[in-house]
């Protein structure tokens, strides 16, 4: 099971986009067969303790795939069949 964090929902990024980077995750989640815990971030300390800035932004497994962007899908389909 993957572990996500959207890291968004500021008024730079607005809501908007944290919103369709989570409906991209979970479909292509869907899509491959990943199963996947997710959980959206919005304080800005619990983000920057991340070590971004640049919002929306993407943890899988703890790590920051994406900052500052939406990523294309086929990158959200890499990191969520990673097995690294």
């Amino acid at each position: 099971m993957k572990s996500i964090k959207i890291l968004g929902s500021c008024a730079v990024c607005g809501e908007v986009e944290a919103n369709l980077l989570e409906r991209m995750v979970r479909e292509e989640a869907a899509r491959l067969g990943v199963e996947i815990t997710l959980e959206t971030i919005t304080d800005f300390a619990a983000i920057a303790a991340f070590g971004v800035l640049d919002r929306p932004g993407l943890v899988v497994d703890g790590k920051v795939v994406s900052a500052g962007r939406l990523p294309k899908r086929d990158h959200i389909e890499h990191w969520l069949t990673d097995a690294g």
